[in-house]
Formats: C-alpha cells, structure tokens, sequence
C-alpha cells in the first residue's frame, strides 16, 4: 500500500492475552507505515497484560476499569455493571478528548465499552475477530461497527455476512523472514548447530498440560540429542527453570515469556504450541512443522476447532490436551526423526499464510474513513 500523507488519529482496544495485544499492535504499525504521523492511542483494561505489552511496543495506552463475567458468582460479577456503567463513562471522556478518525477493536473486555461509546457517536469502527469461533464481546458489537475482519472462512454463522472481509490475522512483521535468521538465533540462545531444537510455546499466559508433559519428558528428549526452546508463561515458571539446571548443558533453555519469537522460530525445527489464533497465524508465516494441543478452557472449545483447519489440510499434527501426559513426547519424537513429514507438514502450513493480514485490514479501516 502507498504511503499517504492524511495523518489519521486511531483508537486501538481490547488485550488480555498475547493473542488479542499483538494483532493491535501489528495494526498500529501499519498505520504507521503508510502515514507515519498519525496518532494512535490504545485502550486496555487495568490490571491485565497489554498495560505493560503495549508501552513497550512504543505506545500509549489508557486502562479502563472492566474485566469479564465469571461463571460462579463472585464479588467481582456484583460489580460488573457498575464496571461497565463506568467503563462506557469513561470511554467517551477518552473518544471526546482524542478525537479518533476511527475506532479499531480487536476483542478482550476494554473492547466493549470503547466501541459501544465510539459507535453511539458515529464514529467509523472495525472490529477484528482472531478466532474460528468468535468471541462474546466481537459477537455483541458486530451490529453496530461497519466492517468485521476475520481469519477463517464461514463467519457468517456469527457475523451479518454483509460485513465481512477475510484478511487474516496480522502478526509480528519480524517473523515473515526467519530463514536467513537461524545462524543468528542459535547464537542468541546459545544453542548447537548440530543438534535439532524443539521450540515450546504454551501461549502468553502458559499451558499447565503441555508444562507438564515436557518435564515429564526432558530425560527423553535430551538422551535422544534434542535441544529446547521452552516458553513455560508465569505460573510453571520457577519449576521448570529448576528443572533447566540439570539440563541446561544439554541445551535446554527456559523462559517465562520470549521478546524475540522471530529468534524462537528461527531456531526451531518443531514447535509444540497451544492453538490459539495468534500463534497458529504465526506458525503459518514461520512454515514450522508443528504439534498442536488445543487448550480445553476456552470458549466452545475454538482452540480445537483453529487446530482442525490445520489437521484438515495435513498441516499440522493433533494432541488432545486430555491425552498429552501420554502422547505428547512420543508425538514430538517421532516428528524430530521424520525429516520427510517435517517437509510435507511445513509445505501445507507456508500455504495458509495471509502475510499482508495487516495491510488489509488497515486498507478496509481507511475505507471507512473516507
């Protein structure tokens, strides 16, 4: 797309996860891209993650205070209207103060209040939904905005047809060219070239099953000569960085969170991930042979169904969650050593990459505009 010179000013909401904060940040960047004095605010919730991740990507962000319904009935459910009441309260004060072209929500709780107030003003909204299944808060606002952009065919079950547009989901720039990278990222991980590496990554707030499976398994792994990128998330953190002393001359690296993903995949030769949207978009663009285990304690079960899009087209290999204590090591042994299915698997996957999601969505945001 051709740089413009029309600065635009772009309200950016929603987070929670890494899965809803890095897709708005790739939005950003392209907004920037194509008019690099615009001006772009971003709206989150107090308290959760996109208030650190979203000033270190180099932007600013505004925390609402909301957060969502719990299932069982808690103090913070009684005061969720009252949340809400004061959410949408301060979403105007914030529309009236910024003056936005445009309003972008990316799904997650602050995603609500914003568009709400955004849309009763009649300012032009778009939302982006990361998931095969969509989410409650995208679901609620999709009568009121004027564009949905989705990352996975037959949305229409979930949002008026007339709305939609197929674009992908925008990923971190920095991982559409990891080939000329590997060199580099051994380096940075301090890792052998003559070994195969495993790159495990449990999501932005990590995955109990997998965590476990892998310690499970390290004796396995390291004896049969594989290195490991192990992303663990906060929670396993301290246990597995305990584990790594016994086994970090064999190549076992443990984090709790990776800045450098372009790096990990760069490196990997496998990965095992979580199948939530973001990750699966990004193992598209790294064109890495991967074994998915859905996480069950999401939503209708959507991770299962983003994996089966993948398992469908034989570009990419199934664990259940509930079977990975015993499946899961065995899987990723028998992946590192079939040099023919790692191909045929990484060929099937580089085919579903939408590496201009980014560009595309911001094309149907200036639409609006104008």
């Amino acid at each position: 797309m051709r740089n413009t010179n029309r600065p635009y000013r772009i309200i950016i909401s929603g987070g929670g996860t890494g899965g809803h904060i890095y897709p708005a940040v790739a939005i950003a960047n392209q907004i920037k891209a194509i008019s690099p004095e615009s001006e772009i605010l971003f709206v989150g919730a107090k308290g959760r993650m996109e208030m650190t991740r979203v000033p270190e990507a180099g932007y600013k962000i505004v925390g609402l205070w909301i957060s969502g319904l719990q299932r069982r009935l808690t103090i913070d459910n009684l005061s969720f209207p009252l949340k809400v009441l004061s959410s949408v309260r301060a979403s105007h004060k914030i529309i009236n103060d910024f003056k936005p072209d445009a309003v972008v929500g990316v799904g997650g709780y602050a995603s609500g209040p914003l568009l709400y107030a955004a849309t009763a003003k009649g300012i032009p909204s778009l939302i982006q939904e990361q998931n095969s299944y969509a989410g409650i808060t995208n679901k609620l606002l999709a009568k009121r905005v004027g564009k949905v952009c989705v990352a996975y065919e037959n949305m229409d079950k979930f949002f008026p047809a007339d709305k939609l547009v197929l674009t992908g989901n925008p990923v971190r720039q920095d991982i559409l060219d990891i080939t000329e990278k590997r060199r580099e990222a051994l380096l940075h991980f301090g890792l052998n070239s003559e070994k195969k590496t495993i790159l495990v990554i449990g999501g932005s707030l990590g995955a109990r099953t997998i965590n476990q499976s892998i310690a499970g398994g390290l004796e396995q792994l390291t004896i049969a000569g594989y290195q490991l990128i192990w992303q663990t998330g906060k929670g396993y953190y301290a246990e597995a960085k305990e584990l790594e002393q016994n086994y970090s001359d064999k190549g076992v690296r443990v984090f709790d969170f990776i800045k450098r993903m372009d790096l990990a995949y760069a490196a990997a030769d496998i990965v095992v991930s979580r199948a939530g949207a973001l990750s699966i978009s990004e193992l598209c663009l790294a064109a890495k042979p991967c074994i998915l285990v859905p996480s069950p304690n999401v939503a209708e079960d959507h991770q299962t169904k983003n994996a089966m899009a993948l398992v469908q087209q034989h570009a990419a290999i199934l664990v259940r969650d509930a079977e990975a204590s015993q499946k899961l090591i065995p899987a990723a042994l028998q992946l590192a050593q079939d040099e023919k299915e790692q191909q045929r698997l990484s060929e099937n996957i580089k085919k579903m990459a939408r590496p201009n999601a980014a560009a595309d969505i911001v094309n149907e945001l200036v639409k609006l505009i104008k």
